[in-house]
């Protein structure tokens, strides 16, 4: 089955709003990822079974809120008490994540197919993000993750970096061309690259 891109038929590359006269360098920057792994894990309430031994591409569960934990090419963002989001490259870990986390205690859901992600760089990025959200983003650090909404459309945030500021946006892929229209909307006067 062939992935089609959420923003397909609205992505286009170029340089857009306020670049002119500015060192490209400094411009926000955004783009769409794809083919990436994202399954939810939600330990069920009557579940008695500890989830802090538990090891996925050698990284363990935390819940605690707004944490991530991460390697090179997987992330487990906490989404909720006992619910986290595991986001990956490694497309073949959805098998080893299954063994691991019995379904007696655990769901686990493919969510692959069903978000948008949406990448901003550049220094700018927490203004853009408070121009629709009401979280602080002023509190929001490297390998921290927050659920809000932006316009009215409920996304995840994971904050990949924050030198420079680079953070992935997640939302269900029926809102993703609204999504990526509020950010590019709100990106306008500091100017941007879409690559």
């Amino acid at each position: 089955m062939t992935s089609v891109s959420a923003l397909n038929h609205i992505y286009r590359t170029g340089l857009f709003g306020n670049h002119e006269n500015k060192n490209e360098e400094n411009l926000l920057k955004i783009s769409e990822i794809n083919n990436l792994l994202i399954v939810q894990i939600v330990q069920y309430k009557n579940s008695t079974i500890p989830f802090e031994n538990t090891d996925i591409d050698s990284l363990k569960l935390k819940n605690e809120p707004l944490s991530v934990v991460s390697n090179n090419d997987t992330r487990i963002l906490w989404n909720g008490p006992k619910n986290w989001l595991l986001v990956s490259t490694k497309k073949d870990l959805l098998k080893k994540i299954s063994e691991v986390f019995a379904e007696t205690d655990f769901a686990v859901t493919d969510l692959s197919h069903s978000r948008a992600i949406i990448q901003l760089e550049g220094q700018e990025v927490k203004e853009v993000l408070k121009k629709g959200c009401p979280f602080n983003f002023n509190i929001l650090q490297k390998n921290n993750s927050v659920n809000s909404t932006y316009n009215g459309i409920a996304f995840t945030v994971d904050m990949l970096d924050d030198n420079p500021n680079k953070i992935r946006l997640f939302a269900l892929r029926s809102f993703g061309e609204s999504l990526y229209h509020s950010i590019t909307d709100a990106s306008l006067e500091f100017g941007f690259k879409v690559y």
